[in-house]
């Protein structure tokens, strides 16, 4: 089974990131072929797997480590993220995700829904199987919630003008950063890590999680389609105004609104010239400011996590992942 070759550099972490791929695999039991054709597709896509290493590795900070406790977590979270994935596309009505068509955009809007909905209880089917008290799963009900609750906040904001810095950062840590959180915290609930060092991990994840979106945010301006596996700039035609662009307009309002005004009429070449714009006003390099406070914050977090082989690999990943060009 092939993962993003990324994870080369950390064998250990690349067994056992295919391990859980195939315990999703094994979860998946419908009889729909469509759905299960689809989420096969999108468990061989070739995404990094961030959130199941991350749980991986925060899984070895406890004194009760478990490898295939570890792992059912891991599998439960991104059985999570894929549901979220696919929800997201519907509403940003995004054709394309990690190179290949979305499920809406090939068998409609409620095949997709039905799907996200299945891969939710199939979180839980795994969770359940595995998880060692009620408050594990109480804790990710909770955050399923604060998730969704940042889809909802994103689609309010759709088309706003006037959105600002502290509206885009509560979206996103509720839709991106959240995920993360919850991550390396249950790695560290699943192997009974004290008190201090699940918070620490929680801590660390939602910094890494608030940085990772800022940067993926600013690629949607610097990057190309094939490069960021999506259409590039495809957010701000949908209304989903990001960072570099609420820095850019903070004081030149009045040169965008041309171009925002016609919504989902904006030509490519609308695109380009917003893009341009954004980064005249130096939009990206203060998001990009933004983004590596962030990054030494979670530095900071994981320093304080107990040391060991696990805490280096963590160190190594976050950095990689927040330099990313792609």
């Amino acid at each position: 089974m092939q993962i993003n070759a990324m994870w080369n550099n950390y064998p250990e972490l690349q067994k056992d990131l295919k391990e859980v791929l195939v315990t999703i695999e094994k979860n998946i039991k419908i009889r729909d072929k469509n759905v299960a054709e689809n989420i096969n597709a999108m468990i061989h896509s070739g995404g990094k797997l961030l959130r199941p290493a991350f749980v991986l590795l925060t899984a070895q900070a406890g004194p009760e480590y478990n490898v295939d406790r570890s792992i059912a977590v891991a599998s439960a979270l991104e059985v999570l993220h894929m549901a979220t994935l696919i929800h997201d596309d519907v509403i940003d009505d995004a054709d394309m995700r990690r190179g290949v068509p979305t499920i809406h955009s090939k068998f409609g809007r409620k095949y997709a829904v039905y799907t996200g909905d299945y891969l939710f209880c199939v979180c839980f089917k795994i969770l359940s199987a595995h998880a060692d008290s009620v408050e594990n799963i109480d804790f990710n009900s909770k955050n399923i919630e604060k998730i969704l609750m940042g889809e909802l906040n994103q689609m309010k904001d759709l088309y706003h003008m006037n959105v600002t810095v502290k509206d885009y950062l509560t979206r996103i840590s509720g839709k991106t950063a959240q995920l993360f959180a919850l991550s390396c915290y249950s790695g560290a609930v699943s192997s009974k890590a004290p008190r201090k060092t699940l918070y620490t991990a929680k801590n660390a994840g939602h910094f890494i999680g608030m940085a990772f979106q800022i940067i993926d945010d600013i690629l949607d301006y610097t990057s190309t389609d094939d490069g960021l596996g999506k259409p590039v700039l495809n957010d701000v035609k949908q209304g989903n105004y990001s960072l570099p662009l609420i820095y850019a307009m903070q004081k030149h309002q009045d040169e965008f609104l041309p171009l925002l005004e016609k919504r989902e009429e904006m030509t490519d070449t609308d695109l380009q010239a917003l893009a341009v714009l954004v980064k005249k006003h130096n939009g990206v390099e203060q998001a990009f400011e933004l983004a590596d406070k962030y990054t030494k914050k979670a530095i900071k977090e994981i320093h304080k996590l107990p040391s060991g082989k696990y805490r280096d690999h963590m160190l190594s990943i976050t950095l990689s992942v927040l330099n990313r060009k792609n």
